[in-house]
């Protein structure tokens, strides 16, 4: 038995209950590819259902507002790929009447969607014969061949993917592709693989040589850069300043507070001027001696120290784009950074 049909069969007989593999509907297929980036599996699972039980169609989410989708997507971060996703259902509505690309170049030229995300379209909604190559695959071909070479390096990315290519079974691509991905997912763990669950082991040339856990070799990631966020919380009483993001970065479209950037330190008295100075007719009634929250976020390669100072404000509250007042009880329905929506629980503002 080669490679391909050996992992087939253990996937048809061993595949985790997930619900996008309920259909090969594309869109179902694309809309689980998009979330579970960067995203868990049980944590992606309660998203796609929320997403399909409320936008059952593409049309339906296209005809969404980017707030309702941005919302929708709250707590699973890297909102470029929710922003992604909406443009792109819209663009299939509008331009393509509908239908959803089905080759593998069409599918490249959808707006977030890398060469990964459109192999496994590709081939498990239209059966075409293109290699997926994710984390867990990487691992798993690095091991399997036991490959020397860092898998994020040029040269390791490039025998990884001629190692995807050469095993796929092109007739049965859909089935070989996520058989893959479920090893790496549940077999070829980072730590402590199963290799005695494993049905393709007696071929593992890095179970043969020893070298399992030095594989994959990976080249180091670079240093998360420090940035100091510092919010000015202002509370009328019965509801909160917020301010809806415009700057191209990946909080784009959600809600936040007026913000300072750049000090680790500040100061609340010549803050408390600054703010009554950039909205007229607004005073600051109540001064914060220290911040009311304190929290660290981390991104991928950014290292976030935020502090949440509360003023309390009144007269004439800001609600001019891009800022608005929001009462207690609609705060729930706008869509925060998570960094925001820590600070809101906390606060009892949710």
């Amino acid at each position: 038995m080669n490679i391909s049909d050996a992992l087939i069969y253990w996937y048809i007989n061993h595949k985790r209950d997930l619900p996008w593999r309920e259909s090969n509907d594309p869109y179902h297929i694309w809309l689980s590819e998009i979330i579970l980036q960067q995203t868990r599996v049980e944590q992606g699972k309660e998203y796609y259902l929320r997403f399909i039980n409320t936008y059952s169609t593409i049309g339906f989410l296209s005809s969404a507002s980017e707030d309702d989708v941005l919302k929708m997507w709250q707590g699973l971060g890297y909102y470029s790929r929710a922003r992604n996703l909406h443009y792109t259902a819209k663009y299939i509505t509008r331009e393509l009447g509908g239908k959803f690309p089905d080759t593998y170049a069409a599918l490249l030229d959808l707006k977030g969607v890398g060469p990964y995300t459109a192999a496994a379209i590709a081939s498990i909604a239209y059966g075409l014969p293109h290699a997926v190559v994710d984390g867990n695959v990487m691992r798993v071909l690095a091991r399997l061949f036991d490959v020397s070479e860092p898998v994020n390096s040029t040269e390791g990315a490039k025998i990884i993917k001629n190692l995807a290519d050469e095993i796929l079974d092109p007739a049965r691509a859909g089935d070989h592709n996520q058989a893959v991905m479920e090893l790496g997912a549940v077999i070829c763990t980072p730590r402590s693989p199963k290799c005695s669950e494993c049905p393709v082991a007696a071929k593992c040339l890095a179970k043969a040589r020893n070298t399992i856990e030095e594989r994959p070799v990976k080249l180091k990631k670079q240093k998360a850069k420090l940035r100091y966020i510092h919010y000015a919380v202002l509370d009328y009483g019965g509801g909160l300043v917020f301010r809806q993001r415009t700057e191209e970065d990946i909080w784009k479209g959600l809600h936040d507070f007026e913000s300072e950037e750049g000090s680790a330190e500040i100061s609340p008295v010549k803050w408390a001027k600054q703010l009554e100075n950039t909205f007229p007719g607004m005073r600051i009634t109540a001064l914060p001696s220290a911040p009311e929250f304190e929290a660290v976020h981390l991104l991928t390669h950014r290292r976030i120290e935020a502090k949440f100072w509360r003023f309390g404000v009144s007269g004439i509250t800001p609600n001019k784009s891009p800022y608005k007042s929001v009462s207690k009880k609609d705060i729930e329905r706008i869509a925060v950074p998570r960094l925001v929506h820590k600070y809101l629980e906390k606060s009892k503002w949710l």
